[in-house]
């Protein structure tokens, strides 16, 4: 089933937009679709982007059914590069390494710091020019994109750029060949706009940074509304009582994306002077603004439609009415879907090769289980550890890597000697079974939002402190998980060497004494507090609710409270650089910059399937005054996790 399904996914800065394909004969089904809008929009200056996504993943996963399916994720066409060239006339055994030079000419990275790939297009009417298109990502995006997925227990197989998915959702929704008259696909989207031109049976591609932000602020500026007024304002703007003076604070930014498009068209047939583009098909839900197919039309002198429905890609029952009406917004993911079921155009994928190993060794029968252990060894060292120890890996190989590179050695061991018998690893039953249950970092998430209130709650204002100000003494400053199997718990060792079980933990080990796996949580609080005060009321608050909810029925995992270590991290003084404070006993690892993406941790999500029943954040605190004393503490502690282990059990069974 699931190299007869794929999922295609777009996490963009306004919702999350999914779509199912299953094959059907020669063509596909839709069986299945969502459109998650965000609580806030993502450009909004007071959202946390990357908390924002993480939370809008953690519900999408509760709400849909990802199993038996493939998974494809897209890129913005921002974040990326595409560039395009002209091959010399060359045998066609030597188009890699010639594609290779012009990647290194003309990415602007070094080679080895990207993930890229390539297509190569030819004109029938002209066999001996041939054009590449070359598309990559830096490898730490790539990371960053994949570890939000890993964090929910999925690895994409395919990770393309947005504007190439779109272009395929089209391109196989109105087959285009090499015949087909020139075609201008304008996409836009929350904050930029991919142009992809389709002409000749080749492609090129070009992103802008206007999109449906830049009409909400222009109304915001009109009129001094707020963002979600606005927002609501552009939607309702043909019916609005006031539509002439709506378009009118509209129209500069229509100005905006025609010179754009215009630019970026006259390029394109400056370098290729025997184009012929005779229309524009635009996507995203911007496009059903009033009056802006009509301008684009009259200022580039071409017909401009937008994709009303799909003419190929349908849905079975009532729900392929709905489904057509949003067959603008639901392009790209549907064209991600398309690739994974390998009938795209452009085939280009950047997810690494061995990342794309280790996700087929999850698919294996049990009889290559212990395979399958050296498998997620070496992911763990080539993505997991690569991503929670980035800043370790230029001073040379991290601890996290030799430990996993050794258990891979010792795990091929085992199954070159016990080859032709049956006797699955129960270290990678456990770890899949943990990638198998999404409610396991969505529940841990809750738990963090639980603790966080605990700690709001606890606080008592200062004697003239307003109460309702109390909760602005403390504020988050990073939450991140690791999975931990086969590592020293906090209580005790490194990271990599042999597990230690705490004493007096019960459960801490399975049979035969072998260490069950763990979810490491580490937060990272600062605290307009004196440091004994804070110190004091961290260590009681947060290990109290660990005690009162270390174990609790049918839950999956146990806290263990010796794991619990508290460490001050740092100390700024507002309106003076920065005091770094060395480490405090270890169990909690080294502080991350502020700025540093989070070390690998999952991605929050409710039980209940919805971002606006997670457990809440704090809100961000004012502005302190000069001089105030504000400490950072690392709070540490491990869930065991019980219900993996039964699943290793069981399949022993």
């Amino acid at each position: 089933m699931a190299g007869n399904a794929c999922w295609g996914v777009e996490l963009g800065a306004g919702a999350i937009k999914a779509v199912k394909l299953v094959r059907d004969g020669d063509g596909v089904k839709v069986v299945d679709f969502a459109i998650l809008p965000h609580k806030k929009v993502l450009s909004m200056p007071e959202v946390d982007e990357k908390e924002a996504k993480r939370a809008a993943l953690g519900a999408f996963v509760s709400q849909v059914d990802l199993n038996k399916a493939k998974l494809a994720i897209s890129v913005a066409g921002h974040s990326a590069f595409a560039r395009f060239a002209k091959l010399p006339p060359v045998e066609a055994s030597k188009i890699p390494d010639i594609v290779k030079f012009e990647a290194v000419q003309q990415i602007p990275f070094p080679i080895d710091d990207v993930q890229w790939d390539y297509q190569t297009f030819v004109r029938p009417d002209q066999p001996d020019e041939v054009e590449v298109g070359i598309f990559a990502i830096t490898t730490e995006k790539c990371m960053e994109k994949l570890a939000k997925w890993q964090d929910v227990g999925r690895m994409p197989e395919v990770l393309t750029l947005s504007p190439l998915a779109a272009y395929n959702a089209v391109a196989f929704d109105q087959g285009f060949t090499e015949q087909t008259p020139g075609t201008v696909i304008l996409d836009i989207g929350t904050t930029s706009t991919d142009l992809i031109i389709a002409e000749g049976g080749r492609i090129w591609i070009r992103t802008f940074p206007i999109g449906g932000h830049n009409f909400t602020e222009a109304l915001i500026s009109t009129f001094n509304l707020s963002y979600s007024k606005a927002e609501k304002l552009k939607k309702e703007a043909e019916t609005a009582s006031a539509a002439r003076h709506v378009l009118q604070a509209l129209r500069p930014v229509f100005t905006d994306l025609a010179q754009d498009v215009q630019r970026s068209i006259g390029y394109y047939q400056s370098l290729h002077r025997n184009a012929k583009l005779t229309r524009v098909i635009g996507l995203g839900a911007t496009f059903n603004l009033p009056g802006l197919r009509k301008f684009l039309s009259q200022q580039l002198g071409i017909e401009v439609t937008r994709l009303e429905g799909f003419q190929r890609i349908k849905m079975d029952g009532e729900r392929n009415t709905e489904l057509q009406a949003n067959a603008m917004s639901l392009a790209t993911a549907t064209g991600l879907a398309l690739q994974g079921l390998d009938m795209e155009v452009i085939a280009a994928n950047l997810v690494p090769a061995a990342v794309v190993r280790a996700a087929m060794w999850k698919q294996k029968t049990p009889w290559f289980m212990a395979a399958a252990g050296v498998g997620l060894a070496a992911c763990g060292a080539m993505f997991i550890g690569w991503a929670r120890d980035r800043a370790s890996v230029s001073g040379g190989t991290p601890t996290i890597v030799e430990a996993a590179r050794r258990e891979a050695k010792v795990l091929k061991d085992q199954w070159q000697t016990f080859e032709g018998e049956f006797r699955p690893d129960t270290r990678a039953i456990a770890a899949m079974g943990l990638l198998d249950d999404r409610s396991t970092f969505a529940k841990i998430t809750d738990d963090f939002g639980q603790i966080m209130n605990a700690i709001q709650s606890a606080i008592r204002p200062l004697p003239d402190q307003p109460p309702e100000q109390a909760a602005t003494r403390v504020t988050l400053r990073e939450f991140s998980t690791d999975y931990a199997y086969g590592a020293a718990s906090a209580a005790g060792g490194d990271r990599g060497e042999a597990p230690v079980a705490p004493v007096g933990v019960d459960g801490a080990a399975g049979a035969g004494g072998e260490a069950k796996p763990r979810i490491r949580v580490t937060m990272r609080l600062q605290m307009a507090m004196t440091d004994r005060e804070a110190e004091a009321f961290l260590r009681d608050t947060v290990r109290k609710w660990l005690e009162t909810n270390a174990k609790r029925p049918d839950i999956g995992y146990e806290y263990d409270v010796s794991s619990f270590k508290l460490e001050k991290v740092g100390r700024d003084v507002v309106g003076q650089a920065s005091i770094p404070q060395p480490p405090g006993g270890g169990g909690g690892g080294p502080a991350q910059p502020p700025d540093a993406p989070p070390r690998g941790g999952p991605a929050p999500g409710a039980p209940t399937g919805s971002v606006d029943q997670l457990a809440p954040l704090p809100p961000a605190p004012p502005v302190a005054p000069p001089g105030t004393n504000l400490s950072t503490y690392g709070v540490t502690f491990e869930a065991i996790l019980t219900k993996p282990a039964q699943r290793g059990q069981e399949a022993q069974s």
